[in-house]
């Protein structure tokens, strides 16, 4: 795909999951991919802080087979050489991450999304050519550590009508403050464990779905 077809699929995504097989509930992250499928999600975050390099990208190879099978984007987390090597859709880069411009000049077709944390941030990585920011963390969450206090539901209002790029939002989300970001104009909701630990993830990721496709309508 090009970078413009893939940008106009990222536009249609609702759930945005991200993985983390620690805090999976025992389950592998295969079995999550498999499940969020199951469940409709257009898009996954294949996010693994504890794995080795080598390992890491033989579970990415995996991991771009099955989603592309599924018609699904796949997004690395942090990695822009595994995102390169096994075929990916894209990288999500963190603010300490190779910088946004140099991440451009080697990958000219893929998504590069990037983490923001204040509108400075975000305006930042729109000027400098994201296709998209994550805005977070929005409320408090254990899968995010150094990023300083959580931004609150208002940061979606005050930061998200500035931006000309599409842009999600993460930290904290589940079901009882999900309705709080959705009033504030989110429309794609990054999640970690709202899904994984999830007792059924792919009945967890339809209910997302119908709630936020429903809010938007």
């Amino acid at each position: 795909m090009t970078r413009e077809e893939r940008k106009a699929r990222f536009k249609e995504i609702d759930v945005y999951p991200v993985t983390c097989e620690r805090l999976s509930g025992g389950r592998s992250n295969l079995e999550v991919l498999e499940a969020v499928i199951r469940g409709g999600a257009r898009i996954i975050q294949l996010r693994e802080k504890e794995y080795s390099k080598k390992d890491l990208y033989r579970l990415a190879l995996t991991f771009r087979e099955i989603s592309a099978a599924a018609g699904m984007l796949l997004m690395i987390n942090d990695h822009l050489d595994l995102a390169l090597a096994v075929g990916a859709d894209g990288v999500h880069l963190g603010q300490d991450d190779l910088p946004l411009t140099a991440a451009r000049r080697l990958a000219p077709a893929l998504l590069i999304g990037v983490s923001t944390h204040s509108l400075e941030q975000a305006l930042e990585a729109e000027r400098e050519g994201a296709d998209y920011v994550n805005i977070g963390p929005i409320f408090a969450t254990a899968t995010k550590v150094g990023v300083g206090h959580p931004l609150g539901p208002e940061a979606v209002a005050t930061i998200g009508p500035r931006l000309s790029i599409p842009f999600t939002v993460m930290g904290g989300i589940g079901s009882g403050n999900l309705d709080q970001v959705l009033a504030r104009g989110a429309h794609r909701i990054a999640m970690v464990t709202a899904i994984t630990q999830a007792p059924d993830i792919a009945e967890e990721v339809r209910l997302f779905r119908e709630r936020i496709r429903s809010y938007v309508a």
